[in-house]
This record gives structure tokens, C-alpha cells and sequence, in this order.
């Protein structure tokens, strides 16, 4: 009796540790790993930067496949694109939560946001452009739906370098003061001399 009350007991122990870690890792924010897989942080504006790459991707392949199963000329007739579709609709709703969060995030920087504002544009008009047009050759195509990979990257290193401008500014000097100027204040006016 005492031998399968010790074995319960390790047993017990042995399947709780994993639940004790989980809640222990669950009190730091961590990105969603589903729309921002290679985010490390919690930082909301690395998580919007990195889905910005990776819905995109998703919804290429997406369409790569309708192409490769229907051919050029065929890929957006009928119901033939509507796998693409749902899919760029998905992650514009996906994302739009990502977005408003790095916005919120970078409010301290007005270049930081507007470099957010721009790649989000750059991102939709890149989904809206992943359909085929006549005349293009299969080699034209591909190098124009590889082309948006550039312009995110360019894109997202202004971003970064706009916020790391910010920290800089903030952070404080070898004495302890913050590096931006100081107010200047007024000196107190003196007080009346006494005439008694």
C-alpha cells in the first residue's frame, strides 16, 4: 500500500511540473506565434514587422497553388482564387490588431509611425497585386511577387532605426541626467529689502 502510494505521488509531481512551468512562462508577454512566428519579444512593433513578411508569404503560397492547379490565365476565373482570397481577407483582419498594437508602441516616434503607416500600405497593396496579369510571363511574375520582400525589409529597418533613436534620446547619461535638453527656468524674482 505504501509503494503505491509513493508511485501515485511521484506520478502526481511528474505530471504537474509541466502545468507549474506553463503558468510561471505565462506572466510574460510573448507574441503571437501563429502571425508573428519569428518574434522573440513581446514588443508588439517586432511582431507587426515580422507578420508583415510572413502573412504575406502565406497568402503567395496560397496562391502559387491556385496557379500551379488552374494555370495562369485560369487561377482567378470563377471560384478558382477564392482559396487567396479568403486569404488575404483573413490576414487583413489578422493583422489589424497587430498594426494598432505597434502604433500604440511607437507613439514617442512620429517617423517610427509613419514608417508603420507606409509598410502597412505597402503590405496591401502587395496582396492586392499577388493576381496574375495577362500578358505577363511566368518569369515576370515571380519577379514581382518576390519584389514586396525588399521594400519590407527596407521598410522595417527605417522602423527600427526610428525607435532606437527615440531609446537613445531617452536614455540617461554617465551622470544620471536624460540626454535632451533641459528646460530652461526663470530665476525667482528677489525678495523686497526690508526697510525696517
Amino acid at each position: 500500500m505504501l509503494r503505491i502510494l509513493v508511485i501515485l505521488t511521484a506520478l502526481g509531481a511528474f505530471l504537474a511540473a509541466p502545468f507549474a512551468v506553463a503558468q510561471k512562462d505565462s506572466a510574460a508577454p510573448r507574441p503571437d506565434t501563429y502571425l508573428c512566428p519569428k518574434a522573440t519579444g513581446g514588443k508588439a512593433v517586432d511582431c507587426f514587422l515580422g507578420a508583415v513578411e510572413h502573412l504575406y508569404t502565406m497568402c503567395r503560397q496560397v496562391k502559387s497553388i491556385e496557379i500551379i492547379e488552374f494555370g495562369y490565365e485560369k487561377s482567378d476565373h470563377g471560384v478558382n482564387g477564392a482559396k487567396s482570397e479568403y486569404c488575404i481577407d483573413k490576414h487583413k483582419l489578422s493583422m489589424t490588431r497587430l498594426y494598432q498594437a505597434a502604433l500604440r508602441e511607437a507613439t514617442g516616434s512620429r517617423s517610427a509611425v509613419d514608417g508603420l503607416r507606409a509598410l502597412y500600405d505597402l503590405w496591401l497593396t502587395a496582396l492586392a497585386e499577388l493576381k496574375w496579369k495577362p500578358g505577363e510571363s511566368d518569369e515576370q511574375y515571380k519577379v514581382r511577387i518576390t519584389k514586396p520582400y525588399e521594400v519590407f525589409g527596407e521598410q522595417a529597418a527605417a522602423v527600427r532605426v526610428a525607435l532606437e533613436q527615440v531609446t537613445a534620446k531617452a536614455q540617461p547619461t554617465a551622470a544620471g541626467t536624460p540626454k535632451t535638453p533641459a528646460a530652461k527656468t526663470k530665476a525667482a524674482p528677489a525678495a523686497p529689502k526690508s526697510t525696517n
